[in-house]
């Protein structure tokens, strides 16, 4: 499937590209990949464009578009540098939390901040022992009086240290069922574990993070107390769109860089793209990338539609997450020794797609989501 955009998709296209082109400067990516630095200034552009938070509401200073127009901006981004693409797009992870479940106060409060480039934001879901499904989740929010009180350890929280609030998936008041409360990250108690150095997506900070009787007013409860879990599972599948378009873009760049390559790289004193195991790999590559688009494109159409498709969610971050690993992989081999030397870009592309491969939902937690939709349930 051969997806056509339409004029005003093409125009976010262009406007990403531009952007990407004249911000996303290849020495700074490597510094910045180098010392696990967050793109600030980059960052701060592009929320003055209206490129964060794009899908959010024109009264909480977002363009009121669709999904599938941050994936196209997504797609663009991490195509020019996986990077800092994914770094940006995912400056806002979680925010979605209080877009679906918030209310209208903490709505108007927070999420202007995001997309004005003010503030990021923080999913702390997961704890050291946890599963997929967080049944075995310890962190506690207890009511006192006006205020929760928050104590409990959370893992891998993305933008850790960094974001202004996190959404703190807590069972509440003893009971079994899950709660989401915002938390600022500026709240005493609060103490970031830095889980030191990692592969891929060095530019968003990766941290453990430690609440020791943290308070907060009882209004930041996100939704409806009880919810948590489901709503964090609903935010995790809309997720899924988002880290397949970052997938999505950096298989095509490193599909690009290699292309590039093979048409200027002579051996035995022919190109190497006139042989034709060279052409079969371009093919193999190409097939896998647009794949991966048809399924991601059609996942965010959906979306919009008006009802989250999960088993093509899921779809879309399985597939278009296995075409980054795969192409960028396919990539370095065509460049052979070249494909990892860091000047060539294509052995960051394949770190940034392997980390995006875990990011969220695993492999492995997608199959099983997929194949329950396929069986339904056995009597």
């Amino acid at each position: 499937m051969v997806y056509q955009l339409n004029k005003s998709q093409k125009e976010i296209q262009k406007a990403a590209k531009e952007f990407a082109k004249g911000e996303f400067d290849k020495d700074l990516a490597y510094e910045l990949d180098k010392n696990q630095e967050f793109p600030e200034k980059i960052w701060k552009k592009a929320a003055e464009l209206g490129f964060i938070g794009m899908h959010f509401p024109e009264k909480y200073a977002g363009g009121e578009l669709d999904v599938l127009d941050n994936v196209i901006l997504a797609e663009e981004f991490c195509r020019k540098d996986s990077t800092i693409g994914s770094a940006l797009m995912l400056s806002a992870f979680a925010s979605e939390c209080l877009l679906r479940f918030g209310s209208n106060e903490l709505k108007e409060k927070y999420l202007p901040k995001v997309a004005e480039g003010e503030m990021l934001s923080g999913a702390a879901y997961s704890e050291p022992d946890t599963d997929a499904a967080f049944d075995s989740l310890i962190t506690t929010a207890v009511k006192d009086n006006n205020e929760w009180i928050i104590n409990g350890e959370k893992s891998y929280v993305l933008n850790a240290g960094m974001a202004g609030f996190y959404c703190v998936l807590c069972h509440t008041n003893g009971d079994q069922k899950t709660s989401l409360i915002l938390v600022e990250s500026q709240r005493q108690g609060i103490t970031v574990i830095d889980k030191g150095e990692k592969l891929g997506l060095r530019m968003t900070a990766t941290s453990d993070l430690k609440f020791e009787n943290v308070r907060v007013p009882l209004g930041q409860l996100v939704g409806k107390e009880g919810n948590g879990r489901k709503q964090v599972q609903s935010v995790l599948d809309e997720s899924c769109i988002l880290i397949a378009s970052l997938a999505l873009g950096t298989a095509q760049g490193a599909f690009d860089r290699a292309l590039d390559y093979v048409k200027q790289r002579e051996q035995f004193g022919k190109k190497i793209v006139q042989f034709q195991v060279t052409q079969h790999k371009l093919a193999d590559m190409v097939s896998k990338i647009d794949q991966a688009r048809a399924i991601t494109y059609s996942a965010a159409q959906s979306f919009d539609a008006g009802k989250l498709d999960v088993k093509l969610a899921c779809m879309a971050k399985l597939v278009a997450c296995r075409a980054a690993v795969e192409v960028a992989s396919e990539a370095i081999q065509l460049l052979g020794g070249y494909g990892y030397m860091t000047e060539y870009e294509i052995e960051r592309f394949y770190r940034d797609a392997k980390n995006m491969e875990i990011l969220g939902r695993a492999p492995t937690h997608l199959k099983d989501i997929i194949a329950a939709t396929i069986v339904g349930k056995i009597k």
